[in-house]
């Protein structure tokens, strides 16, 4: 039996008023009922706009020339509207905070609801389903803002599910959790489609976590058209990633390293289900055998110490308990841990944006207490993981330069430092534009071009690539790289464990406001304690190693990050 078509697109194009050129070009492109389908490319290849196509925002908040046709359950919709186009498509934003209306997270389940003029008894019993169905009713009465980030996307996804939608609609649903909570909500959103059937579209350029489970499409999309429309098997086995800067998974590389070429019988798209022979095991134990073994970095002064840092905020959580953390000059070091362990208080009370109750802070051996924060900022720069709360200023331009302006720096020097900037950070073509005209992922890139012009002795990151495509994530860290080698310390406080492999060599863990592990950042994730009890996640590289009955999945990560920096170079 033929499942229901519930969107079709048909020779579909799409021009922005204010762009010169279509961002869509001949879309043809049919989802069906019961179906899961990933959408992929790499930042700005029209994936989000075909997103607000199917939610009605376009043309609805996004103006612009429309070719061709879309249906949604057989009917126009241009025609059905923004409201009507929401009685189908439930869509769960990329910032969980940007969708929230009520008090309390009942109330905000409850929102369409009230819209629709729903009996209280009925509207009670309802959001109790909803919320039991995505595992939320013990924060019912909670406030939105007092929940983690994954209870925030599971309160999103009950807000559009109490409609009975068809369509269920994730715009980046990873880009703002940590590793484990990633994972549980793919895991969630696959729990929701097997129980109610619906149609499910996935935006998301992060393709290993999204394929933790089946997925039965994936549609590839480059310069506003479909390079593929198929399943992920085959596509694993092609070059197409590669070639649309789209990073493959981790463990597929490291077979293409090892000289199994994968293909569609092997199942490479599930790590669960892949299918190896004891040939191809005892080849990537071979290779693994021939790499050599990367050499330890040599210890440096100490430029940053925390000694007993204990911060508790005023409505009494106590956010920070007993912090010791040795950062050493010209290191690059990663601070990772669930959401609520402590990592961004850490960063404010570094900054002075907070003052602990007691321990100590020196810079240089210097004592910070000393320094206001503005002195604070001349060494230390801090880019915020929400990008909103930094930007200050209309036009890109303006924003980079705020920093060198305040600073009294001429005109004449901050015109060529900001453009170097913008050139480094892949936003020189947009200088002359709006920040509002910006995606959240180019939004995050100018607030840290603002603070990479001014050249800090230390720089901290939160999150530095939320939201970012493989070449943009490769292209910002690739800068960071090269300024840590000038000398520039570099501190990453990141939920994504790829970023934490590849660029640094150390990890501190957080966990409930303590540091629970300072080692190399190998051997934190392969570490199954330390994964569980932080709310990280190991790499796929582990579980291959197990798989190939190799003893040190540690070493055989440690050895794949050293050979897959020499292929990248």
């Amino acid at each position: 039996m033929e499942k229901e078509t519930l969107i079709s697109f048909r020779d579909f194009g799409f021009q922005y008023t204010a762009q010169a050129e279509p961002t869509l070009y001949n879309i043809n492109l049919d989802i069906h009922r019961g179906e899961k389908v990933l959408i992929a490319g790499p930042s700005g290849c029209g994936k989000s706009t075909i997103a607000h196509c199917i939610n009605g925002l376009i043309p609805a908040s996004y103006p612009g020339k429309i070719t061709g046709s879309l249906t949604v359950k057989g009917e126009d919709a241009i025609k059905q509207g923004l409201f009507g186009l929401s009685k189908t498509i439930g869509t769960v934003l990329q910032d969980s905070d940007g969708q929230f209306i009520g008090l309390t997270v009942a109330e905000d389940i409850a929102f369409a609801l009230e819209n629709d003029c729903v009996a209280r008894d009925e509207m009670h019993d309802i959001v109790e389903k909803t919320a039991d169905l995505v595992d939320i009713r013990r924060v019912l009465g909670h406030a939105p803002h007092e929940i983690s980030g994954g209870q925030k996307q599971r309160v999103s996804l009950a807000g559009v599910m109490v409609n009975q939608v068809d369509v269920l609609l994730f715009d980046e649903p990873l880009a703002n959790l940590d590793p484990a909570t990633g994972k549980q909500a793919i895991e969630l959103i696959d729990e929701i489609q097997k129980r109610t059937g619906c149609a499910v579209v996935i935006i998301e350029h992060r393709l290993e976590d999204v394929l933790h489970r089946h997925v039965d499409r994936v549609v590839v999309m480059g310069d506003g058209r479909i390079l593929y429309d198929g399943d992920p098997d085959t596509m694993l086995c092609s070059s197409l990633l590669q070639r649309s800067g789209i990073r493959e998974p981790l463990y597929v590389t490291a077979l293409k390293y090892a000289g199994v070429s994968p293909t569609p019988d092997m199942h490479p798209a599930s790590l669960d289900q892949i299918t190896l022979t004891q040939a191809q095991k005892d080849q990537v134990q071979s290779w693994f055998s021939l790499q050599p073994s990367p050499a330890p970095d040599e210890d440096a002064p100490v430029i940053l110490k925390a000694t007993g840092i204990d911060f508790t905020y005023e409505g009494g959580h106590h956010a920070l308990k007993g912090i010791d953390v040795s950062i050493r000059k010209g290191e690059m070091l990663s601070i990772v841990g669930t959401n609520g362990a402590g990592k961004s208080t850490f960063s404010k009370v570094i900054c002075g944006f907070e003052l602990p109750q007691s321990g100590s802070l020196t810079l240089n051996g210097e004592d910070l207490t000393a320094f206001s924060i503005k002195e604070r900022a001349d060494k230390i720069g801090y880019v915020m993981q929400n990008p909103n709360q930094m930007i200050s200023k209309t036009m890109i331009f303006d924003e980079v330069a705020l920093g060198l302006r305040n600073r009294g720096v001429s005109e004449e020097e901050i015109r060529p430092r900001v453009e170097e900037t913008l050139k480094i950070c892949g936003l020189y073509p947009f200088r002359n534009w709006p920040v509002s005209a910006l995606s959240y992922g180019q939004k995050k890139r100018v607030t840290i071009a603002s603070i990479l012009v001014l050249h800090p002795e230390i720089i901290i990151l939160d999150e530095p690539t939320a939201g970012q495509d493989f070449r943009h994530y490769t292209d910002i860290m690739e800068f960071l790289r090269a300024l840590n080698r000038q000398g520039v310390t570099i501190v990453l406080i990141t939920h994504d464990m790829h970023l934490m492999l590849e660029y640094t060599p150390r990890a501190v863990v957080f966990h409930d406001g303590r540091v629970i592990c300072d080692a190399s950042a190998a051997q934190v994730l392969n570490s199954p304690e330390i994964v569980t009890q932080a709310h990280l996640k190991e790499t796929s590289l582990y579980h291959l190693a197990l798989q190939c009955g190799i003893a040190s999945p540690e070493e055989f990560t440690r050895r794949f990050i050293a050979r897959d920096q020499e292929v990248r170079k």
